[in-house]
């Protein structure tokens, strides 16, 4: 940058962000998520990244000695020198035929976003760091086909929102801008989202019908089906096998004709169940990230180091796919072929079963990491998973999911059980 370039610049940082509120283009000044910056180095690199980024007019950057666009304000004491005058008159530009091209619309999808980024150049998952440096902590994970907003690309780290976490990754991971629109329409997924806290999820599509859990409010799952049919009611429940005492309780098969219409079959972990229509809003999704925190023993919060150990060892197959009866964590798991693998690592011999693991646990009220959640249908305990601390599990979730980190309390558990201290 020339000297006149600087002076500009120190002018315009003591003039309380002049460039920044007048040339931010169309794009960046409608995104409310990027956190306000404070101190003259950290707007520097916020304003290099809009240069970068092709976000200032040439005017402004014309008189900053690295562009050629227009309209940015400046201070009337360093205006530029004029130009000569022509020595003839231009030709009159024609004027246009046509009202110019609009942007073609985003894809529609369950994050906010301006510049969309998807991590589907990993195996598992791209860790997202607090700062744009290797050494820098980790504070959450985009699993494999997560998406994120860019706010910028500079030096190879792209700074990046998804759902709760940002931070920066790799640029070098991500699929960008429209490659990455045509990727969401291959990886996205229909969802449903949680309208109302305390949920109740049904067996069968009546408001009669067994309660199969209790979902929290915000929570996301796959719609399986949206239009039922009394043909799929029945192969649902061959295939979830669910009892005469199921069907009687929905109200038979003329009630669940009668009111299938009101509600839509989503997958819950590996399993079916119904949630009414108008207690959700679908939507068309991508994985977000999820925020992760190193536990480390302590006597104050009275984590031990096996406990503190276990939970780090599980975190390293995030991503790693689930198979029914399964129990390699790298190769492929079920839930409880998960945790049974993961306390053989430590010496504790479980059984590869969600529900008798609840019987061989002892039960406690307030979880610690490594404490099992179990998880019920609404007749047995049909799912586990092993608590992370910062109210979060991690589970082998679904063919689709395969191991992931959920809120604890996605759906209710029925037991907390402990396995060490």
């Amino acid at each position: 940058m020339n000297n006149k370039g600087k002076k500009i610049l120190a002018f315009v940082l003591a003039g309380g962000l002049m460039v920044g509120t007048a040339v931010v283009s169309g794009r960046a000044a409608t995104l409310a998520t990027e956190e306000q910056v404070e101190g003259a180095s950290v707007l520097i690199d916020q304003y290099c990244s809009d240069v970068a980024a092709g976000m200032l007019t040439a005017k402004s950057l014309q008189f900053l000695g690295v562009g050629d666009v227009t309209g940015a304000a400046v201070s009337a004491a360093e205006e530029p020198e004029a130009s000569p005058e022509p020595t003839q008159e231009p030709e009159a530009t024609p004027a246009p035929t046509e009202e110019p091209t609009e942007e073609p619309a985003h894809v529609e999808l369950n994050l906010n976003y301006s510049r969309l980024g998807i991590a589907n150049k990993v195996d598992t998952y791209l860790n997202v760091r607090k700062k744009p440096s290797k050494r820098a902590s980790i504070v959450g994970k985009l699993t494999k086909n997560a998406g994120c907003h860019i706010y910028n690309i500079k030096n190879g780290w792209a700074k990046i929102v998804s759902g709760d976490v940002r931070g920066y990754v790799k640029a070098s991971y991500l699929t960008t801008d429209e490659k990455a629109e045509e990727l969401a329409k291959e990886v996205g997924r229909n969802c449903v989202e949680i309208q109302t806290n305390s949920l109740r999820v049904r067996a069968l599509p009546t408001t009669s019908a067994p309660i199969y859990s209790v979902i929290s409010e915000g929570e996301e799952f796959v719609i399986k089906k949206e239009n039922l049919t009394l043909d799929y009611i029945k192969d649902v429940i061959e295939k979830e096998d669910l009892s005469k005492d199921a069907l009687e309780r929905a109200g038979g098969y003329e009630e669940i004709e009668a009111q299938m219409g009101d509600f839509i079959c989503i997958t819950v972990d590996s399993d079916t169940a119904f949630v009414a229509k108008e207690y959700v809003k679908k939507q068309y999704s991508l994985k977000r990230a999820v925020k992760v925190k190193k536990v480390s023993a302590s006597k104050s919060s009275g984590v031990s180091s096996s406990q503190a150990s276990i939970v780090e060892y599980a975190k390293q197959f995030l991503g790693n796919p689930y198979v029914w009866g399964g129990s390699s964590l790298t190769g492929g798991t079920d839930c409880s072929g998960f945790t049974m693998s993961l306390y053989a690592k430590y010496g504790h011999s479980l059984p590869h079963n969600a529900a008798a693991q609840a019987g061989v646990t002892r039960s406690v009220s307030s979880p610690k990491p490594g404490d099992l959640f179990f998880y019920s249908n609404g007749y047995r305990i049909n799912h586990v998973a092993m608590y992370i601390g910062g109210g979060q599990v991690i589970h082998a979730s679904n063919p689709t999911d395969g191991i992931k980190i959920s809120n604890a309390y996605y759906r209710q558990p029925v037991k907390i059980g402990r396995v060490m201290d």
